[in-house]
């Protein structure tokens, strides 16, 4: 499975990122390529923590998109 995940970084400090299909699905890294591998971690451990309590695991639904707008001078 895919899920989408959203990476933000703060200037200055270090990147978090979030899973919108998995609520409470996070992970933080000094590097994107390192928030990224420790995000897919989080996931399997959030959906292995989700199977142990007897929930549903949800399909990706998320889809992700830029929007193109022309620069503000």
């Amino acid at each position: 499975m895919k899920y989408a995940i959203v990476i933000e970084h703060v200037p200055g400090s270090n990147y978090s990122a979030y899973a919108p299909d998995l609520p409470g699905c996070v992970a933080t890294g000094d590097t994107i390529e390192e928030t990224t591998r420790l995000m897919e971690e989080a996931i399997e451990f959030h959906m292995e923590g989700m199977r142990l309590q007897g929930e549903t695991i949800p399909e990706p639904t998320t889809l992700v998109a830029y929007a193109e707008v022309p620069k503000v001078a």
